[in-house]
């Protein structure tokens, strides 16, 4: 399979970024490159415009949430955050967001037990623990109680307001428009749409994003709205951190 083909992104130094895209389309895989887990076959990627293929040290750099978090079901939630502390050394905020999410009451059960709402309140917790200026976030939503939900969206734009870049994918097309700076539209591998949320609604028409991109799919492939600079991607024009 040919996952991803004639894929070519910038992406700035801060803000949201919201990858769509149906099932297969490539989402995942898209962040598992960057992630160094899955090794492309050809092309390149670059970190503040250094390449990161073959390298490891850049990951210091990165949180991550990935879609199905498989933890050691035998270990506690504290032994859990306790071994990533270890192994990536620092605890910046573990305490903070184990009170915004409710967790205390949890951290010595057993991950066995925890309910699939509260493993991903755990998984958030382990993206966001170590302050990283580069965060991707794969389906973060899912199984998310409504309260938890808008805390999570709060922490987002918090996030972003500091000055970070949060790439994240989704099903969810009302979060993509209420949160959202960019979006990017992946079908069988190639971008299909790259703008604003906004500017996919005046191109495609309709009401929400649900029709705009059921107009979209009716068409062709369409040009990438990105500039030779990519900084036209993200809001901050002095952008010097982009993948």
């Amino acid at each position: 399979n040919k996952v991803l083909r004639s894929l070519d992104l910038r992406l700035g130094e801060t803000g949201i970024v919201a990858v769509l895209g149906p099932n297969g389309s490539g989402k995942t895989t898209l962040i598992k490159c960057i992630l160094g887990l899955v090794i492309p076959d050809k092309g390149s990627i670059k970190l503040n415009g250094e390449p990161i293929i073959n390298t490891y040290a850049f990951r210091n750099e990165i949180g991550y949430l990935p879609q199905i978090a498989r933890f050691p079901e035998n270990l506690t939630v504290k032994e859990l955050l306790n071994i990533l502390i270890d192994i990536r050394g620092g605890d910046q905020r573990r305490d903070q967001l184990i009170h915004l999410f409710e967790l205390d009451e949890f951290l010595d059960k057993k991950m066995i037990n925890l309910s699939g709402g509260t493993i991903q309140k755990v998984n958030i917790t382990c993206a966001f623990m170590f302050d990283s200026p580069l965060l991707f976030l794969d389906e973060p939503t899912a199984g998310l109680d409504p309260v938890s939900l808008l805390k999570f969206k709060r922490l987002l734009k918090r996030e972003k307001e500091r000055g970070k870049l949060i790439i994240l994918t989704t099903h969810i097309l009302g979060l993509v428009e209420e949160i959202a700076d960019q979006m990017i539209y992946l079908l069988n591998g190639k971008p299909y749409f790259q703008g604003l949320p906004s500017e996919m609604l005046r191109t495609y028409g309709g009401a929400s994003l649900e029709h705009a991109i059921a107009s979209l799919l009716g068409g062709s492939p369409l040009p990438t709205k990105l500039g030779t600079n990519g900084q036209d991607l993200l809001k901050n024009p002095k952008a010097k951190r982009h993948v």
